[in-house]
Parts: structure tokens; sequence; C-alpha cells
């Protein structure tokens, strides 16, 4: 038995190194969120393989995806091309976020920085869905295709948006029921992998590597799928 570990210690050790690229696909919030510590790990696993992430709202992205121009990408739930299969990977709490100090939440009509509307946004929808079943008034001021477009107009004091758990950004705070602001249902993220990636070693090392991040985190109050 000491024997046949020890092979197995040798020829994993002379193993030539992973190579190749994989063209990865995230939503700005994803990459900046959940991202940095999977790549930084991938990257010191398999140094040899070479990354093409791109960032883009979830419906650009499913276009791509579908055009072959990715063999993995990260969408929203709800956001996958019909038809096409999808690792549920994270599931948690979507909340609200906006300033601490500029009273917004008073506000009637609501001001919003949401999704631009021509897209089926699960996250716009969400949150219009969940104000006008309390009958609260509320009108979409800015429309961005990025989370980062809708934090900079909620650190102005302009509108509120909404976020699935992360770390806010300085002078933002989360909001819920004490601001007089309805709750919001869950949301999920998927990993979808393009059939021409599948069995590609570096492909699925990746796709490998996102399924055990997301696993591992720990931000309070997030349920992470199995």
């Amino acid at each position: 038995m000491l024997l046949a570990l020890n092979d197995e210690i040798v020829g994993n050790f002379r193993a030539p190194p992973m190579v190749g690229s994989v063209r990865l696909g995230t939503p700005d919030d994803y990459a900046l969120n959940w991202l940095p510590d999977i790549l930084a790990r991938f990257a010191e696993a398999h140094p040899a393989v070479e990354l093409d992430v791109t960032c883009m709202n979830s419906d650009v992205l499913a276009d791509q995806f579908l055009q072959g121009r990715l063999d993995l990408t990260l969408l929203s739930e709800g956001q996958e091309p019909r038809g096409v299969a999808s690792q549920l990977i994270w599931r948690g709490p979507l909340r609200w976020v906006g300033s601490p100090t500029h009273g917004l939440h008073k506000r009637d009509p609501l001001p919003l920085a949401l999704s631009r509307p021509d897209n089926s946004c699960t996250w716009r929808n969400a949150a219009l869905g969940a104000l006008k079943a309390e009958g609260r008034a509320a009108r979409v001021t800015y429309n961005s295709a990025t989370q980062t477009g809708c934090f900079t107009v909620a650190l102005a004091g302009l509108a509120i948006t909404v976020s699935t758990p992360c770390t806010l950004p300085q002078g933002l705070a989360w909001l819920g029921e004490a601001e007089g602001l309805p709750p919001l249902p869950e949301m999920g993220i998927v990993l979808l992998r393009h059939e021409a990636s599948m069995g590609v070693p570096a492909a699925d090392a990746l796709a490998a590597h996102i399924a055990d991040g997301f696993r591992r985190a720990s931000t309070p109050g997030i349920a992470i799928a199995a």
C-alpha cells in the first residue's frame, strides 16, 4: 500500500503542467466579489493555463455563450438560455442597498438604480415586483448594465439599488424592513459549460475551482448549493 502511494505521489510530481486556455464569462459584481480568491487559487495550481475573462451583464454573456465565444460563464439564475444545462452553485437573498444618510427610502416614488430595461434582468424584476406587491410607488431613475454603475449612483445618494450579499463600498449600507422596504426573494448563480469544453482538462479544472470556491464562501446568511 505504501509503495502504491509512493508511486502515485511520484507520478503526480512528474506529470507535465496543465496547459491551454479557458474563456470565462462573468457579470462584473460576481467578478469583484467572488472570483479574485478563486482565480488566484487556480493560477497557483495551474500557472501555465491562460485565462481570458469577459465581464458583461448576464444577457450579453448568454448570447456570447450560445455563439461559442465562452467556454464557461457565470450567470444570474433565470438568465440561462433555454435548453442549456446549468449548475446551480449559489443561492442566497437579494437585498436593498443605499446610502444610510440620504433618506431615499422615504421618497415617493422610490428612486431606483437597476439594470437596463432592455433585458429580462431577474434582479430588476424582483425589486419592482416586490414594491408593486406592497403597493409602493417606484421609479427607475438610473439604468446601468453593471452593478458597479448602480453602486456609483447609490453612493451619490441619488437612488437605491439591490445586490446579493457582498462587501459593500464604503458609504453604502444594507436597507430593509426598518426603512419600510419589502423583503426580496432569493437569487441564484449558475455556471454554464459549453459542450465543446467538456473533457478539456483546463476547463474541467477551472469549473471545479469555481464550484469549490462558491462552496467555501462564508458570508453570513448565504446558503451554498451542494
